[in-house]
């Protein structure tokens, strides 16, 4: 049986992991859930918070259209 190895680069990484917290933010607009959601992932406290601020701005772009 065959693996099938992904490899994301980082910018691929990060695109996805917002795309997700855009969603689950515009569902659920809880920073403090958000916050939980993004270390999760795996991520430090510092991406942790430019991925909320990231995603904020996004879905108020979003909101706003």
């Amino acid at each position: 049986m065959w693996k099938i190895i992904i490899i994301m680069k980082n910018d691929e990484k990060r695109s996805h992991r917002l795309n997700y917290l855009l969603k689950y933010y515009l569902a659920d607009p809880q920073e403090n859930e958000l916050y939980r959601r993004a270390k999760q992932m795996g991520v430090t406290d510092s991406t942790a918070k430019d991925y909320i601020r990231t995603v904020i701005i996004q879905a108020q772009k979003t909101l706003s259209k």
